[in-house]
């Protein structure tokens, strides 16, 4: 098939996908996938996709990841760490054990075990943000928690990928030398991001080295501020697919690196002084953070992420004996992790971060869902790699999928209690 014309039938189902999404108020995430596929088992798209559409679909997961972690405010995050790591910690462990136990009985192979949980350890945030939102629930304390532990889980996913995928496709040996070195590159490729940023920050730890002439020229404010800010989405983008292939450089996929992008990045990087444009607008720090936001979640959700999940969902093809083998085990896997999520999560939000049980439970219910972390790592072990077979990887999309529709049914569910007891509790 011509690369345009699989282009623009994958951005025509990315349009029918979103309108449909906001129909029934799910993630498009869903949508992606079950319409890329329906697309590929209709014959409408081919089963393997060119070279341009891989590159392409590889693309939008980097900006995906970096708008994600761009979105997440460094300051907010590390100031509601202190009571989130309860939730994020045993939150992620919960299902991680649960998920690997049920892979571990049923195909009996560490490596696919692994992936298996790591797929189902990251909750996705923006389904329970989005869900919260249209229930009035944004601004609560439950969805800060929520957006703190998700975006720790998150992280806590990435470092795990980046060992365990290395060991599991055997460029890493199994042994204490091989998990040595393995984990010392993701430490130094952490410590080298780390201290980027330090260093292009305006104000931190590091604040010295702007005082060096040579530095100071070099500072990321300069760098995005350049000609008012004009080319600051080009010099944004360049950092995130920059800091990807550093990532790569060291054995680790580029999403992990653009997330790392985007979490170092800050507004202030942003600021320029007063000034107008020659149209009279004012070009203040605002202007160009919010118009370079903009432009990237434009980027990221809308026309080029998109095409990661449609073209993962192509891979997904309708065989009704594989269907009937794997449904009791995606229902296994999504009654356990189900159970546990919210045990975990919830006791967690109880006993380490003072919630009340209305909370605590409202806690447990928004942290099921499983998006686009998730389907990185599917993507990774089982199209990139081949770690996992496609009765795996069959499993996981279906309880995937049931996750995500538990999310919105069982908070509309629970809030009415919540609110009649988050209410008396303020009597």
């Amino acid at each position: 098939m011509d690369p345009l014309l699989h282009l623009a039938i994958i951005w025509a189902a990315v349009f029918g996908a979103v309108v449909a999404a906001k129909k029934t108020r799910l993630t498009p995430v869903l949508y992606f996938l079950f319409i890329g596929c329906v697309l590929a088992n209709a014959g409408v798209l081919p089963l393997e996709s060119g070279a341009f559409i891989r590159t392409f679909a590889e693309l939008g997961i980097i900006f995906i990841m970096f708008a994600l972690g761009f979105e997440e405010s460094t300051d907010n995050f590390l100031a509601s760490v202190r009571r989130s790591w309860g939730i994020a910690l045993f939150g992620a462990l919960g299902p991680f054990v649960v998920a690997y136990l049920i892979a571990d009985s049923i195909w009996q192979d560490a490596n696919v075990s692994l992936m298996v949980g790591l797929a189902m350890t990251a909750t996705a945030v923006s389904l329970t943000m989005v869900s919260l939102q249209g229930l009035g629930l944004s601004k609560s304390i439950v969805a800060t928690r929520i957006m703190t532990s998700a975006l720790l889980d998150d992280i806590g996913s990435l470092v795990m990928v980046a060992l365990v995928v290395p060991i599991a496709t055997g460029a890493g040996e199994l042994t204490m030398a091989g998990l040595a070195l393995t984990a010392g590159k993701a430490v130094a490729f952490f410590l080298i991001v780390t201290f980027i940023g330090f260093w292009i920050f305006p104000k931190g730890p590091l604040e010295w080295a702007q005082k060096l002439p040579i530095l100071r020229v070099l500072s990321m404010q300069n760098y995005l501020t350049f000609d008012n800010g004009k080319y600051a989405t080009l010099a944004i983008l360049l950092v995130a697919l920059v800091v990807g292939l550093l990532a790569h450089m060291f054995g680790f996929h580029e999403a992990v690196g653009a997330y790392m992008a985007g979490l170092i990045v800050r507004e202030e990087h942003f600021q320029l002084a007063a000034k107008e444009d020659a149209a009279g607008r004012s070009l203040t720090q605002g202007n160009v953070y919010k118009e370079t936001k903009r432009i990237v979640d434009n980027a990221a959700f809308c026309w080029i992420g998109p095409v990661f999940f449609v073209d993962l969902g192509a891979k997904i093809l309708f065989d009704w004996d594989l269907l009937r083998e794997v449904m009791p085990y995606a229902l296994a896997m999504t009654v356990g992790i189900f159970v546990i999520q919210i045990i975990s999560a919830g006791l967690a939000a109880r006993y380490t971060s003072g919630m009340n049980n209305a909370e605590s439970l409202m806690i447990g219910l928004g942290m099921l869902g499983r998006a686009e972390l998730a389907f990185v790592v599917m993507d990774i072990a089982y199209v990139q790699h081949s770690i996992m077979p496609v009765e795996a990887f069959f499993t996981l999309m279906i309880t995937a999928f049931f996750l995500n529709v538990l999310v919105p049914v069982t908070i509309s569910w629970w809030r009415p209690y919540y609110l009649k007891a988050t209410s008396d509790l303020m009597r």
